[in-house]
């Protein structure tokens, strides 16, 4: 009477008798193949957790880029008081050049 798979157990083993050339070969294939699939679905799996670190790191910078920027324009409604001090100076300057020009005769 034939033993059948289930009743050999898990510790038992195959002989080789059962199996035939072809069908080894074709197993050893399979295992194989599913090994490399196995490696490649972790590799690439790497790669993506570091590229999104990768970009993890480029939004953070962006942010604080932005958060720079927010904080350099936020005083930006003191470039046109800067800018009619400035036409003052300028003014002033141009007063005193000419002054200076009638004094000493070089304008």
């Amino acid at each position: 009477m034939a033993c059948s798979a289930g009743a050999r157990g898990w510790g038992a083993e195959v002989l080789p008798e059962e199996l035939s050339a072809g069908e080894v070969t074709y197993w050893t294939v399979i295992l194989v193949l599913g090994a490399v699939v196995i490696v490649a679905v972790v590799v690439l799996l790497s790669l993506l957790v570091a590229f999104v670190k990768r970009i993890g790191a480029g939004v953070n910078a962006i942010a604080g880029t932005l958060t720079a920027i927010t904080e350099n324009t936020a005083d930006t409604k003191l470039i046109t008081a800067t800018g009619d001090g400035l036409e003052l100076v300028l003014a002033e300057g141009l007063q005193h050049h000419l002054f200076l020009g009638r004094v000493v005769g070089k304008v």
